[in-house]
């Protein structure tokens, strides 16, 4: 009989690429990963890795352990789901990987609810870049994820997991007020009514990479000009504030006025685009009860911030 946890562990090194990857994923050392496939191939009476210089292959027998691993660790996942689905009382720790923005708007009131209603389940909450965090929702390091995709840029998709739109909300470009000082105004002169007036200015951008920079280069080209991105971070609000002090522009979605007001102007895109916000989760284990509280609960969240956009200048 194959051990189901040595199994996982050849899967991990199928889907990590190496001992070391695996020994970090599932918090064991690398001698310990070794040694618990080296028993696998005992039980299995195969090959199931070759060394490749410094690394280790999986063998073509391995691979046919692999696929039926996912299947077999499905089965397991829908069991304790029906498991926990049979009891009275929703419990249980729920790994949530998601995004700044969606953390920013979403997670202070989504928390506090859960305290209320599902006193029970424990969240943890890692903020992960959407393409990495479905990627690590599948390999089964989180439970759910928050994940956002931009028009015409698909989001990746895995086999495993489902969809489930949250909210969608507007993208604008975000320029300083009137009157502010800093960099823009110093190179306009004038007020920026079009995004074309924003050509030659100095732009704020995520890193190269992120689905965010492609869609927002991509807006600058359609509208005849390359973005000047002189400044790249991955967080919202250190943009947020070049772009109130008056050193930057920028193309921002909505949710990041969650429960604020920008000290900043909002203008209009053509075409009015719209980011969506989804959820995945493994369909194995999505109707557990506490993936399926949480879900409740960032369904209501996202309505109640629906109406918060902040207004357009006249």
């Amino acid at each position: 009989m194959l051990d189901v946890k040595r199994l996982r562990l050849l899967r991990e090194l199928h889907i990590r690429g190496t001992l070391a990857g695996v020994a970090l994923a599932l918090q064991y050392s690398p001698s310990a990963v070794s040694q618990q496939l080296a028993l696998l191939e005992k039980e299995a009476g195969v090959k199931l890795l070759r060394k490749v210089g410094r690394r280790v292959q999986l063998t073509a027998q391995a691979e046919i352990l692999v696929a039926h691993t996912a299947e077999i660790l499905e089965t397991l996942e829908r069991a304790e789901a029906d498991m926990s689905a049979s009891l009275t009382t929703v419990t249980g720790t729920v790994k949530l990987a998601v995004f700044q923005s969606a953390a920013l708007a979403l997670l202070p009131e989504m928390l506090t609810a859960m305290v209320r209603d599902y006193p029970e389940v424990r969240i943890e909450m890692t903020q992960r870049e959407p393409e990495t965090a479905l990627y690590e929702t599948w390999a089964r390091d989180f439970d759910l994820v928050v994940a956002e995709q931009y028009p015409g840029h698909a989001a990746p998709r895995h086999p495993e997991l489902d969809r489930v739109v949250l909210t969608t909300d507007a993208i604008r470009l975000a320029v300083p007020s009137p009157g502010a000082a800093g960099t823009v105004s110093h190179l306009r002169g004038g007020p920026i009514l079009h995004i074309e007036d924003t050509a030659g200015l100095p732009w704020v951008m995520e890193p190269r990479g992120a689905a965010s920079r492609h869609w927002a280069e991509q807006a600058c080209r359609q509208a005849g000009f390359e973005p000047d991105v002189r400044f790249e971070t991955a967080d919202l609000q250190a943009q947020v504030r070049l772009i109130e002090s008056g050193n930057a522009v920028a193309l921002m979605p909505d949710l990041m006025w969650t429960g604020r007001t920008p000290a900043l102007t909002l203008i209009e895109l053509p075409g009015h685009p719209h980011r969506t916000v989804f959820t995945s989760a493994r369909r194995a284990s999505r109707s557990r009860p506490a993936i399926l509280a949480c879900r409740e609960i960032l369904e209501q969240a996202a309505r109640g911030i629906s109406g918060d956009a902040p207004p357009l200048p006249s």
